[in-house]
């Protein structure tokens, strides 16, 4: 081989090794892009896919709340609706009204999407809460939403109570030989609320089921001082009460 050919070979050599650096790059930069673009849906009353940005644009399909998006752009409609461009999978794009997303990097949607967990009742408050949590772990008003999370969850462990006492046949528990508390903790109307990370335990004294207090916990780990740990700790002391 001719120096020649050597050096043309060492340059080929280094200019595959700057290309697929650059390569690299831009797909980190992408990557980095979509995150600062991403959206979840909140509303799901508002989040129509929509084939262009307008109201009455053709219904592709409703997107559930909690799926992430991501924006590719924006356009107001003619009655001044702004709707974003996004793409939910490789093959499904549309439009969605802005109101029906939150986008985490975007200063105030924290404070929005607590205004709709403080509007919302029931399932929705608790799941609407969950996503505030997983979106934005250092917001101000987190500590503020741990309790919402935690008091929705002990509510529904109220409830539940109730539905498995009308629903549990307790000759057929007995007759199968598992421990009777084992059905309040299987009972299928935990399925959603396991689902949104909420867990719970069984008073067996009182046949009875209560949130198992993580989001307390972590207001009184995290956030010591605030307002609502004074809160949480009442809340425990009671938990405490009914589990021992």
């Amino acid at each position: 081989m001719n120096a020649y050919s050597s050096h043309v070979r060492i340059f080929l050599i280094i200019l595959s090794i700057v290309s697929l650096a650059s390569l690299n790059s831009k797909a980190t930069a992408q990557t980095r892009l979509a995150g600062r673009n991403v959206a979840i849906v909140i509303d799901e009353r508002l989040s129509v896919l929509r084939a262009s940005p307008d109201l009455s644009g053709k219904l592709l399909r409703r997107i559930g709340r909690g799926r992430p998006l991501n924006i590719t752009g924006w356009r107001r409609s003619r009655d001044d609706v702004l709707f974003y461009s996004v793409t939910v999978t490789r093959r499904t794009r549309g439009w969605i009204q802005r109101e029906a997303v939150i986008v985490p990097r975007r200063s105030g949607d924290d404070e929005r999407l607590l205004r709709l967990i403080e509007a919302s009742a029931d399932f929705d408050r608790l799941a609407r809460a969950r996503i505030f949590l997983d979106a934005f772990p250092h917001s101000y008003f987190r500590p503020r939403v741990l309790l919402i999370f935690g008091d929705a969850a002990e509510k529904a462990a109220i409830k539940l109570s109730q539905e498995a006492a009308r629903r549990l046949n307790m000759e057929e528990m007995q007759a199968n030989g598992a421990p009777l508390y084992s059905y309040g903790l299987n009972y299928a109307g935990l399925d959603r609320y396991n689902r949104q990370g909420v867990r719970f335990v069984f008073d067996r004294e009182q046949q009875k089921l209560h949130y198992q207090g993580a989001s307390w916990r972590e207001i009184i780990r995290r956030y010591p001082k605030s307002a609502e740990a004074s809160e949480a700790r009442s809340r425990l002391a009671g938990f405490l009460v009914r589990t021992n």
